[in-house]
């Protein structure tokens, strides 16, 4: 499968930017993630972004990623992929079968929770943001409430990471794609 086919069904699916742009957030975090594992960056990415395709017409634990994971199938989308977008969704209870699998579940919640920290900096910057503001802010339960304080934790234990470090690394993976994200690299 190629970008632009799943660009298309990404499209397709969601309307709101803030859906697109966190597909896309996650896209380069999973792209600088294969980069380091050695792995298909164009699969890896495709998983970023495709993983929250379906939220706006599956806006629960019931429906989301199960549903959209059967709309991806009759279009194609090879089952590797499809089973590391469900493999996003900690309720699901899957195992994880590959890296692709588990850096996807690490990707996810940090990509927007690093990109929320960012916007309330004055400069904007992913390159002034520490792991230190990251984690104080994980403390304040009232910023980017919806956000899973467990799911970033332990994305970045599954993925055999330490905190600070994954913080960094999806900063600095977000950085080529700051503009569309509307933050300073």
């Amino acid at each position: 499968m190629q970008r632009d086919r799943a660009w298309e069904i990404l499209g397709e699916f969601a309307r709101e930017e803030r859906t697109r742009r966190h597909g896309v957030a996650v896209e380069a975090v999973m792209r600088a993630y294969a980069r380091k594992h050695g792995q298909d960056e164009e699969k890896w990415g495709i998983v970023g972004l495709l993983h929250d395709f379906d939220w706006e017409i599956h806006p629960t634990e019931e429906l989301h990623p199960k549903e959209g994971s059967k709309l991806l199938a009759a279009r194609g989308v090879p089952e590797d992929v499809r089973y590391a977008i469900l493999c996003h969704a900690p309720f699901l209870g899957l195992a994880y079968t590959q890296d692709m699998d588990r850096a996807i579940y690490a990707a996810d919640e940090m990509a927007g929770f690093v990109i929320a920290c960012t916007l309330v900096r004055p400069d904007k910057s992913l390159a002034s943001l520490k792991p230190s503001s990251v984690k104080k802010k994980m403390k304040d339960k009232a910023f980017a409430r919806s956000v899973s304080r467990d799911d970033l934790r332990n994305g970045a234990a599954d993925l055999g990471v330490d905190l600070d470090e994954h913080i960094l690394f999806v900063a600095e993976a977000l950085a080529p794609v700051a503009g569309q994200l509307g933050v300073n690299p």
